[in-house]
């Protein structure tokens, strides 16, 4: 595949003001997009965003741009990532963006697409806008020029949709659910959804003010959801990113459930339900316990590369529909078209209801393994730790060593000089010592 200069495996993302998340460049973008899409029949795009402050400044750019370029625009206003791939379907239109650095600090930002069915674009177009942002920028006459509308009941149509994936002949009278929004883009979403479908609803993060996404709260921050739980005697809890494809959960007890957990509880119920196809995609972080207790169940386990559209790459190739990351990205395709943390959590309540059991009885279904993670620095200029034999002999030793008990992943972080070693083992002293082994074997050649 081409290098992609902007475009990385979520859209491009960074600090705000910086070379690439600023006005000239997002309207360029919005130009591009726009110039790019109208030659394959584009006429409508709609635009989302999460609560942070630069959203505002970002929404206007790409207007300017996709306006310029002869491009319609809905404007959703405030809506999760999930909830814009699903309008971008409903309403008919070609491409979504939403405009969201997830679950990063309010000073970056970033601007990610879907297509008309709510997948994320394939490389082809993202290196074709980005060879269109190389040629220079112009309008079309002002008589094709695009118009902007917002679209008022977007909240209410995604509310109903969530509501929609939640068993009918089942309720959530009588539940206490906490739920943290991170001061994000389902701040006026989740809640609605949990109280009308019965629930009684204790709110955190929910207020957002442009500078409080996910500060100390939601999927990345589990304390204040703990805590609440805790203090309100709470049946569980969500935990949602601020642009709420992610989602974590704690149950009666105070316990959090990651992501691998929840992948697991989903893919039981649907096995259950006589409702699974095929098997189930995790990534190399999926814990090795999860791993162990699919294959008890005699469901088919995958790892893809991290990210969350590798895992979807591997669920379309197979036709399956669950998989995700521990991280809480959370994909089943019988619902929705990307991750979607408020359809994962209700998913999990349901499984439940029809168990009648407990969060903490029903994530109770496998034992994580003990997971070891150390980041080493390299010198990026020099031969790459990977290569080196006596790193190759140390892993090949552990991986010996362990058998099935255990397995050992060294990957490049993405966006520094870091060398990635993660170890699972059955118990955690062996995690530590083979973890140690191995990061020192790295740092003798980075």
């Amino acid at each position: 595949m081409t290098h992609r200069e902007y475009f990385g495996t979520d859209g491009i993302r960074g600090r705000v003001g910086a070379s690439e998340i600023n006005p000239e460049f997002v309207t360029r973008l919005g130009y591009a997009a726009g110039k790019v899409l109208a030659g394959q029949g584009t006429n409508k795009v709609l635009i989302g965003k999460d609560t942070r402050i630069s959203g505002y400044m970002l929404e206007s750019a790409l207007e300017a741009g996709l306006s310029a370029a002869g491009i319609n625009i809905g404007l959703l206003g405030p809506m999760p990532t999930p909830a814009i791939a699903y309008l971008t379907k409903t309403f008919r239109s070609e491409a979504g963006i939403v405009i969201s650095a997830s679950h990063n600090p309010y000073y970056d930002n970033g601007i990610k697409f879907f297509s008309s069915t709510g997948h994320k674009l394939d490389d082809s177009i993202e290196l074709a806008i980005e060879a269109q942002m190389k040629l220079p920028m112009t309008c079309v006459e002002s008589d094709k020029l695009g118009k902007a509308m917002r679209i008022n009941d977007a909240a209410g149509r995604y509310i109903e949709y969530c509501k929609g994936t939640f068993p009918s002949d089942l309720s959530l009278k009588g539940l206490k659910i906490v739920v943290d929004c991170a001061h994000g883009a389902t701040y006026h979403i989740a809640p609605n959804v949990l109280s009308e479908l019965g629930a009684e609803v204790i709110e955190i993060g929910t207020k957002p003010d442009g500078l409080n996404i996910n500060h100390q709260v939601g999927a990345t921050s589990m304390r204040a959801t703990v805590q609440a739980v805790k203090e309100h005697d709470a049946d569980l809890g969500f935990a949602l990113d601020g642009d709420g494809d992610r989602i974590m959960m704690v149950d009666e007890r105070g316990k959090v459930i990651d992501g691998d957990q929840i992948i697991f509880i989903i893919a039981r119920d649907a096995l259950k339900a006589g409702e699974l196809q095929g098997g189930v995609v995790g990534t190399k972080m999926s814990n090795l316990g999860m791993q162990k207790a699919l294959e008890q169940l005699s469901i088919p386990f995958l790892r893809s590369d991290v990210g969350d559209r590798y895992v979807m790459e591997l669920l379309l190739q197979n036709k399956w529909h669950i998989g995700g990351e521990n991280s809480g990205h959370v994909l089943n395709l019988r619902y929705s078209s990307t991750g979607d943390g408020i359809v994962a959590g209700l998913q999990v309540i349901a499984a439940m209801l029809r168990s009648q059991l407990s969060l903490s009885a029903l994530s109770a279904g496998f034992d994580k393994y003990p997971q070891t993670l150390i980041n080493v620095k390299y010198n990026a200029t020099k031969l790459s730790p990977l290569d080196d034999n006596s790193v190759k002999s140390t892993v090949e030793l552990a991986e010996s060593t362990m058998g099935d008990s255990g397995r050992v992943l060294l990957r490049k972080s993405g966006t520094e000089p870091l060398i990635r070693v993660m170890v699972e083992a059955i118990d955690k002293d062996m995690s530590q010592s083979w973890a140690e082994k191995i990061a020192d074997a790295v740092k003798n050649q980075a």
